[in-house]
């Protein structure tokens, strides 16, 4: 191995400055592994943070692992330690060993900015480069409009390793390569414009879907490489699809070459176990009021963005970083300096990171996994939101679920599930989410939640779906739920996709794709999804027939559409609902119609709004309301789907 050239860095200054005050938000540039050529020498520079280290080397296949070759050299009060070791070169696999000043602590941890890691169960980082040939310039220049909140966003959510597998070879997974073809057909097919992965960032366990993050700078090396991740999207995007990831700094796990405990001290974490470890996840909590922990994060977020085209971050978890006293019994937790529950440093953080996401990044959404009530979690910092762009409507998912597993019978008894959600509807930029966490841990599947025989079953799915298309807000499907998968979620088996050679399955499938395309061809379903002009009650007080009737509303005027609900299984014969003008009402979608195996009934294409006043409106409709079925009817004059 070549001499070490400690003179080689590539931190400037500034740099230093900027990392030690919480401002550097570019820091995968400067820390980590990167190969170069120092007067004409080929090797690799290596940077890592961890100021409480008494020593700290390098190691790795080219040095046999030795300790006490490749020592880095601690740059000023930093607490950054870096040096050039020549002849290392991208494939090496590495670590760092560090010699606390504490007890004499020692151990080899993986690079916090490794570009690629070995594949778990081992746990070495991988000297790599992000260098890829995009091709997705057009999508690129476009995409403020595909990513916009009056644009048409229906999000597939999918965990990688389980959409599709190959059983003949093992039940194994697919490859980022031979994913990308397969899922970008899929998508497009279905009418999907976004897909959102669970977290893909590199994780030693892979049953937890990717939520307990050892690598946040690396996409899991379990399906190849990051140009080969890269390629994946870059497909996506030429195919006109949208990528979102999830983004996990609410916690990370205490796998020892992680992110834990890292040099001797609790460095990324925060020391006091009361703000420090989650008890729900056995894991560690960020410090977020630690500076060199804010650029850490920040950086992350904005290297997705950046380097891999992401169109979108959801933040998981949220509500368990605003809270000191989330999941925990009095005396488990310490208030804040105003003797409150809020965690002012997490709170600052989170406004901090989307002030810079929208920065840099003004193109694209971030979306909040947040579960309480908390006030304006996607209003702009300036008025005192946290900044995000959309929040998760977790409310709306547990009324409705909960409405609609119940028997039909009992439906009339419980109409508010229903209809609150329109009390605060346009409080936030709302995503309706029917989510993986709702299909696992024995909840159950989507088509398993719903009541009935096996026909009321799909019915009543098809009901809750379009139902939820209906609503405003962007909409979001974990995969399985669009073809009725029949047993819950497992992230070691395929979707059930050989339940698409039946009848229910098919039309179940048919009726997504046509949910999809109606939604995003008519402006009356998506362009005010976060504007309370574009909803408008007709009737949500009909608690006696479980029915509820409303429209929705374009930008322009004559876009309008009526959505009205049966959710029982008993046919509504001359059932007549106020709309604001007369003319033909043309039946767009209709859940029950024999396409997708209801039982065909129905207005026959449509109905001539009549003058007879009803609702508070001079005309009205005469309508047949097929059993546990939603009916969309257009009013005449608008363009076609």
């Amino acid at each position: 191995m070549g001499r070490l050239n400690t003179h080689t860095t590539l931190l400037t200054a500034d740099d230093l400055h900027l990392f030690n005050e919480g401002s550097h938000f570019h820091l995968w540039q400067k820390l980590g592994a990167h190969p170069m050529t120092v007067n004409g020498v080929n090797g690799t520079y290596f940077a890592v943070w961890a100021p409480d280290a008494e020593l700290v080397s390098v190691v790795g296949d080219f040095n046999g692992w030795n300790k006490t070759v490749e020592p880095l050299k601690q740059r000023e009060h930093s607490g950054i330690w870096e040096a050039f070791v020549a002849g290392v070169g991208k494939g090496a696999c590495y670590k760092y060993h560090i010699v606390s000043r504490y007890g004499g602590f020692r151990v080899d941890k993986a690079d916090p900015f490794g570009l690629h890691h070995e594949t778990p169960p081992k746990t070495g980082s991988i000297v790599w480069d992000i260098d890829y040939d995009w091709q997705d310039e057009q999508w690129m220049q476009g995409r403020h409009e595909a990513n916009a909140l009056s644009a048409p966003i229906s999000i597939y959510e999918m965990h990688l390793g389980s959409w599709m597998r190959v059983v003949e070879e093992g039940n194994r997974w697919l490859s980022y390569r031979e994913l990308a073809p397969l899922l970008a057909d899929y998508v497009g097919r279905m009418g999907f414009t976004h897909v959102e992965f669970l977290p893909i960032m590199e994780h030693p366990f892979y049953g937890s879907w990717g939520y307990q993050i050892t690598g946040f700078f690396a996409p899991t090396s379990r399906y190849g490489t990051p140009q080969d991740f890269m390629y994946l999207i870059d497909y996506l995007h030429q195919r006109g699809i949208g990528v979102i990831l999830d983004w996990v700094p609410s916690h990370f796990p205490t796998d020892e070459h992680g992110l834990a405990y890292f040099d001797g001290t609790h460095l990324y974490e925060h020391s006091y176990p009361q703000k420090g470890w989650h008890p729900d996840w056995d894991s560690y909590i960020f410090n977020y009021g630690r500076h060199e922990v804010q650029s850490f994060l920040a950086s992350n977020a904005l290297f997705w963005l950046d380097k891999y085209h992401v169109d979108g971050l959801r933040v998981d978890a949220v509500a368990s970083m605003l809270y000191l006293d989330y999941s925990r019994k009095e005396g488990e937790w310490m208030r804040n300096e105003f003797g409150g529950r809020e965690n002012l440093e997490a709170i600052a953080f989170l406004k901090r990171f989307n002030e810079q996401v929208y920065k840099f990044q003004p193109d694209v959404q971030t979306i909040a996994e947040e579960s309480t009530a908390w006030p304006m979690v996607s209003r702009p910092n300036y008025v005192g939101g946290l900044g995000f762009g959309l929040k998760w409507d977790m409310g709306w998912m547990h009324d409705t679920l909960d409405y609609a597993s119940k028997e039909p019978i009992h439906r009339r008894y419980h109409h508010s599930e229903l209809t609150f959600r329109m009390i605060y509807a346009f409080n936030e930029n709302f995503v309706l989410p029917l989510s993986h966490d709702e299909v696992v841990h024995g909840k159950g599947s989507l088509l398993a939640k719903m009541p009935g025989d096996d026909w009321q079953k799909f019915a009543n799915l098809r009901l809750l779906l379009g139902y939820m298309y209906a609503q405003p807000g962007k909409k979001l499907l974990f995969m399985g739920g669009e073809i009725g998968q029949r047993r819950e979620w497992s992230h070691e088996d395929s979707l059930e996709w050989h339940l698409l050679q039946y009848a229910p399955h098919i039309g179940l499938q048919q009726w997504v794709r046509d949910l999809n395309k109606a939604y995003v061809n008519e402006p009356a379903l998506h362009e005010l999804d976060c504007d309370p002009a574009g909803f408008e009650w007709i009737d949500g007080s009909d608690a006696d027939n479980s029915a509820i009737s409303f429209l929705r509303k374009g930008k322009n005027e004559g876009e309008l559409i009526a959505i009205v609900c049966n959710f029982t299984p008993v046919p509504r014969h001359n059932y007549r609902v106020g709309v604001p003008n007369g003319g033909f009402w043309r039946e767009v979608l209709n859940s029950d119609a024999p396409a997708y195996e209801g039982s065909g009934q129905g207005n026959l294409g449509g109905v001539e709004a009549a003058p007879v006043p009803y609702h508070g409106r001079l005309f009205s409709l005469n309508l047949t309301l097929p059993p546990l079925a939603v009916v969309y009817l257009k009013s005449s004059g608008q363009h076609e789907l």
